[in-house]
């Protein structure tokens, strides 16, 4: 047996947010796509940046089974709560002990259990995130024997180090996708051991901007220092991500693609 897993880059905003909404877009891609599970990133889901209760209920009423995060998952305070009680809702595993919510979660899927684990980077990243490779190790021993296969969101700003972590996890886990950069890269494949990767997945958002920001606010962060609000860009929005195909109960991934959607 396979099952398809349909994976979403950064959503931005509520431009983001409302087109995997509408006219029930994100169902509709996953049904076409054959996917039993959607795991969208949605740290970035809020105005501004961050997530919010509003941005998560609106992901998971556009379809996403689980949401997974990144440096901004803790900006907007109000989401801590949801963190602690939302199974559907996690944050890398390697924040500093004591931050709200979890880091992987397993669900069911056509009776198999997949264990979704989140991770973040530390090259060039602004949290305080402990080793992302320990973090991986930790979590694959403490649900050793209780999942049938394991997929990474590891949320990073280094190549190198998105690739060197599905390097050390390849034949442990069934795929994994990096996320953070916004920009889809072209390196999806499957590795020698049987786990999927690609680079980046991505976002959802308005490419009309720069990675779903308006143009104006970012030209303002690289010629001012003076703060500013990064407002969502307009026009043009589209979802990227990519679909793994995994053979159950083996956990290898057997096939894998660039979605865009």
């Amino acid at each position: 047996m396979t099952v398809k897993i349909l994976m979403v880059g950064d959503v931005v905003g509520i431009a983001g947010t409302e087109y995997l909404l509408e006219g029930g877009r994100l169902r509709r891609c996953a049904s076409e796509l054959d996917a039993s599970l959607v795991i969208v990133n949605g740290e970035n889901s809020a105005e501004g940046n961050g997530i919010t209760p509003t941005s998560a209920r609106a992901l998971i009423d556009a379809g996403a089974d689980v949401i997974t995060g990144g440096n901004h998952t803790l900006r907007k305070k109000n989401i801590y709560s949801m963190l602690d009680d939302e199974t559907t809702l996690i944050r890398p595993a390697n924040f500093p002990v004591g931050s709200p919510g979890m880091g992987h979660i397993t669900v069911d899927v056509c009776g198999y259990r997949i264990l979704i684990i989140n991770l973040a980077g530390q090259v060039f990243m602004d949290t305080r995130a402990s080793s992302p490779f320990d973090a991986l190790d930790r979590i694959l021993s403490l649900e050793e024997g209780r999942y049938d296969a394991a997929v990474v969101d590891i949320h990073a700003e280094a190549t190198s180090e998105k690739l060197a972590l599905a390097r050390y996890a390849d034949g442990r886990v069934s795929a994994v996708a990096g996320t953070h950069t916004h920009i889809p890269t072209a390196d999806i494949n499957v590795l020698g051991g049987g786990t999927g990767y690609i680079t980046d997945l991505g976002m959802c958002g308005s490419h009309a901007g720069i990675l779903g920001v308006s143009t104006e606010a970012i030209l303002h962060k690289f010629r001012s220092v003076t703060p500013v609000t990064f407002t969502p860009a307009e026009g043009e929005v589209s979802a990227e991500g990519a679909l793994f195909e995994i053979d159950l109960p083996s956990g290898r991934c057997i096939g894998a693609r660039s979605v865009k959607f």
